[in-house]
């Protein structure tokens, strides 16, 4: 199945760039570009992109304005793609947010052009971009930076049992399924089907809603080992 995506970047050689490297893979098609988060909602909308690549600084609308456009689109509109949003180091608010509104992760702009194409891929599966190390940290800065209203013991942790809290507090410390499966000595598809079973029992869209949940519910705490 071939991947569509949309590029939203307000610097042409940018869009160019990544729309070159992206189309000459088999399995990735580009069906769209736009210079700011007005316009890339509505070529998202006519093009219906699986996964959109959002810079976060942009004129008109920027890319947190224009993610929250498309996660929560007005009545009559179903479509909801996949986010990734394109950033860098000084603009960690506007990516924590981005994660809150549903954005399925985020990559460093200067990252290695093989580190685009398979975020690309781990998105449009439905995972989050979470697992690197240096997302690990970003997001551990972003709740210190920017601390939010917790609920200690929330409700819905009740709805979990023992082992899916403990693989939900794994998924929020930036673990991979891999990861998970070998701490806690269990099969990766045992993994899938834990966090598959959180998600539902708590309402979450995906892998990195899950992680804000844990820590605004109080699961974990911000740098917390």
């Amino acid at each position: 199945m071939t991947i569509r995506v949309i590029i939203v970047d307000d610097q042409s050689m940018v869009r160019a760039g990544f729309a070159a490297l992206l189309s000459a893979q088999s399995d990735i098609d580009v069906v769209g570009e736009a210079p700011d988060g007005k316009q890339g909602v509505e070529v998202s909308r006519s093009t219906h992109p699986d996964v959109v690549l959002m810079d976060v600084r942009m004129p008109e609308m920027d890319g947190l304005a224009a993610t929250q456009e498309l996660l929560n689109p007005p009545p009559g509109v179903s479509h909801r793609p996949k986010v990734l949003m394109l950033t860098t180091f000084d603009v960690d608010d506007y990516v924590y947010a981005a994660l809150r509104a549903g954005a399925s992760g985020f990559l460093l702009k200067d990252a290695p052009p093989a580190d685009l194409i398979a975020a690309v891929r781990v998105v449009a599966a439905g995972e989050a971009l979470l697992a690197p190390t240096v997302t690990k940290r970003l997001i551990a800065d972003f709740t210190q930076a920017q601390p939010v209203r917790r609920k200690e013991h929330s409700p819905k942790l009740k709805s979990l049992t023992p082992r899916e809290l403990e693989v939900l507090e794994l998924i929020a410390r930036g673990l991979s399924n891999q990861e998970i499966a070998q701490k806690l000595v269990l099969a990766e598809q045992t993994v899938k089907t834990h966090i598959g079973r959180v998600l539902a029992k708590i309402g979450l869209r995906d892998r990195a809603q899950a992680v804000i949940f844990a820590y605004e519910s109080g699961l974990v705490t911000p740098g917390g080992q």
